[in-house]
């Protein structure tokens, strides 16, 4: 039995959102409560994920449509070079 704590994500068209399940084991996690706090006081983390099931929370998401918003990375690498090379296209076989 699996006892790391696992995020999963699945798209959720019928609201335009996304769906989160927290599992652990055979055990699931309720819904997250929120509790007021003053602001000056430290807190734990809602919780950890080792860097696997950070990755495969992050495989969920974009298996979902979500794509990081700051264009970088390979995504937004692969974007800005198109463009480059559209820019290089233009100049070389401009008549």
């Amino acid at each position: 039995m699996d006892n790391e704590l696992k995020v999963r994500a699945i798209s959720s068209p019928w609201w335009s959102g996304v769906e989160f399940q927290i599992r652990c084991g055979e055990a699931t996690a309720d819904r997250i409560v929120l509790t007021k706090r003053e602001p000056d006081v430290c807190t734990e983390p809602t919780f950890r994920l080792s860097r696997e099931s950070s990755q495969l929370l992050m495989d969920d998401l974009w298996a979902s449509g979500i794509r990081p918003t700051e264009g970088t990375g390979s995504a937004g690498s692969l974007a800005a070079t198109q463009r480059h090379l559209e820019d290089m296209r233009t100049l070389v076989f401009k008549k």
